[in-house]
């Protein structure tokens, strides 16, 4: 194991770790919000995936940046789309109660 992949893979186990106790020290009423909002910072992922596109090996390199581009922007856009639901919960409707109660 050369000393590259030894730094690299003790940055990755810290982060982990790191990354679990922020997570964990969030409270329940706020873990949503704050996931949907920097949800858009995985959109580096997604130009990460081009990035890695365009420089794949012929062999394999091809199917593989398609299925990990779709996997990145399913990734943005469903981020996008929890928000938006997250939103239309705190909305005031405009017409009456619904489900037959008394007005």
């Amino acid at each position: 194991m050369s000393a590259h992949l030894l730094a690299e893979l003790t940055v990755f186990v810290l982060a982990v770790f790191v990354g679990f106790e922020v997570i964990s020290k969030v409270p329940t009423t706020l873990h949503t919000p704050l996931m949907s909002a920097t949800n858009a910072i995985h959109g580096i992922v997604l130009v990460g995936a081009l990035l890695v596109a365009i420089v794949a090996a012929p062999k394999l390199g091809p199917a593989l940046s398609v299925i990990v581009v779709f996997l990145a922007s399913l990734n943005v856009f469903g981020g996008y789309v929890v928000t938006q639901r997250m939103l239309a919960m705190f909305k005031t409707r405009a017409s009456g109660p619904r489900d037959g109660a008394k007005r």
